[in-house]
């Protein structure tokens, strides 16, 4: 099962979050957008998720996983088709 911990060590690993954010928080429903990770780290999250899980994520992630929560929900969701 991937969780938001997980999740929290990659994006903390790609460093893309804006200075004063606390990863550490309640951001499970923050808009990674509001959290500074534009596209380009979060191209970057979802190599690393690929790399570590093998889930591979569709040309429209962007637009359907927005935020933490989401991209979790996403991962584990497809972790179980596996």
């Amino acid at each position: 099962m991937f969780t938001l911990d997980g999740l929290r060590e990659i994006m903390d690993a790609t460093g893309g979050a804006d200075d004063g954010v606390d990863l550490g928080g309640d951001i499970g429903a923050t808009e990674f957008t509001e959290l500074g990770f534009d596209s380009l780290a979060m191209l970057e999250i979802q190599a690393r998720v690929k790399q570590e899980l093998g889930i591979s994520f569709p040309e429209d992630s962007a637009t359907l996983l927005l935020r933490p929560d989401d991209l979790v929900a996403y991962v584990n969701q497809n972790l179980v088709e596996v």
